[in-house]
């Protein structure tokens, strides 16, 4: 296959999550040269392995290990073109429940971690007029209850790459932010399986909640990268209605959250941390 991605250095973080091996996976098969980077030692080194990728130990919520990780991409293949902030959690709760700790740990992996990962990145990006990518979601549009930590630390990262974009655009520099809907993933595997999530969205099987395909989700992905875009939405359907989240938000939210949902799922998360 013909692609802009052969021989592209792309430095890539939480690789061993669901969609980070099979994007992984799908640049190895374009001829990209991979850095991958995970918290997990063990994992990474293996998928490094099989991948004939270079596998680093990263802690994204720690600015130096990231910074070093970069320096070591760089000194490997002499450049690093393309970097993609994948890395990310989730958490299911409302207010009321919520601890301060976990609130501030989605916000410091999702949106601070992305950015120490741009930031680490940017000399090396710079020198090859390349391509900042950020791994967003649907929910830098669609804000769910009991996600506040999760649509906060997604629409702040889609207002950084947003900002910054402005900022390195003289230097030759292009930024991207991906939004993708629901997908399977152990991510979505946690959703799915908690009483709170399943309650919120029906197990995600129909409307406005429901799941497409990993593939798809690559697919697009490779598009954007592809192409150096600036926002890639996921389905391309749902683009109106992430161009215009705030003239579509009432119908979401009416259809999306039908009755008392919402006052039951909070009730149900009281009952499940006492």
């Amino acid at each position: 296959m013909n692609s802009h991605l052969k021989n592209k250095v792309i430095a890539i973080t939480g690789t061993t999550g669901g969609l980070g091996k099979a994007l992984s996976l799908e640049l190895e098969k374009r001829g990209a040269k991979l850095a991958l980077m995970d918290l997990d030692v063990e994992q990474v080194k293996k998928q490094a392995t099989e991948l004939n990728a270079l596998g680093l130990e990263v802690d994204i919520t720690d600015y130096e290990s990231i910074k070093k990780a970069m320096a070591k991409v760089n000194d490997h293949y002499g450049q690093i073109d393309i970097v993609i902030a994948n890395a990310g959690i989730t958490q299911i709760a409302p207010m009321t429940t919520t601890d301060e700790r976990d609130f501030s740990r989605v916000i410091d992996i999702n949106l601070n971690g992305s950015w120490r990962t741009f930031k680490a990145a940017l000399s090396y990006i710079e020198e090859s007029k390349g391509y900042l990518a950020a791994i967003c979601s649907m929910a830098s549009f669609v804000h769910c209850p009991l996600q506040a930590s999760y649509a906060a630390s997604k629409a702040g990262m889609l207002a950084v790459c947003n900002s910054i974009r402005l900022e390195v655009k003289h230097l030759g520099v292009d930024v991207g932010s991906y939004h993708p809907t629901f997908f399977p993933s152990p991510l979505m595997d946690n959703v799915t399986s908690d009483p709170v999530g399943h309650k919120l969205w029906g197990g995600n099987k129909e409307g406005p909640w429901k799941m497409i395909t990993v593939e798809e989700v690559v697919d697009e992905i490779l598009n954007g990268l592809e192409d150096r875009a600036e926002l890639v939405v996921i389905p391309k359907r749902k683009t109106l209605v992430a161009k215009a989240s705030g003239f579509f938000r009432r119908y979401i939210e009416k259809r999306g959250f039908k009755g008392n949902e919402v006052q039951e799922a909070i009730e149900l998360a009281k009952s499940l941390s006492n």
